[in-house]
């Protein structure tokens, strides 16, 4: 199998120099405020084991761009708001990649919370166990 041409380390240095990654306590600080819409990026299994951010909306990664483009017959409304939108995913990693590409789509207003929910839980961040 042949090596790709650019390692999953270096596309998250590239995307972490563009996009303003959020401490856990500043995220907690915006979600008490109510300003910010937080975009949760994990798949049902994980949010159904791990619980979610209160208040947050659910994006597979593997949707999101399709949801957010208004041309797009999946967009979702939750995108026509302004923002500030904060995603996040299990670790970080995967909301990374994609504020930056919602960056690319033209949102302006994007960033994701380093370490993602789970950094979230430690900060002592609320969680909502409802299923989805």
């Amino acid at each position: 199998m042949a090596r790709p041409k650019k390692g999953f380390r270096a596309l998250l240095d590239e995307a972490e120099a563009l996009v303003r990654g959020l401490e856990p306590a500043r995220a907690l600080e915006l979600h008490a405020a109510g300003e910010a819409h937080f975009i949760d990026l994990r798949d049902a299994d994980e949010l159904n084991a791990e619980g979610r951010i209160p208040g947050s909306f659910h994006v597979p990664r593997g949707n999101l761009e399709f949801r957010v483009d208004p041309a797009s017959p999946f967009h979702d409304p939750v995108f026509d708001r302004e923002g500030p939108f904060v995603l996040y995913c299990a670790g970080g990693w995967r909301s990374t990649l994609a504020a930056r590409a919602l960056l690319e789509m033209g949102l302006e207003d994007v960033s994701f919370v380093r370490g993602g929910f789970a950094a979230w839980r430690d900060a002592g961040g609320a969680r909502d166990d409802s299923p989805l």
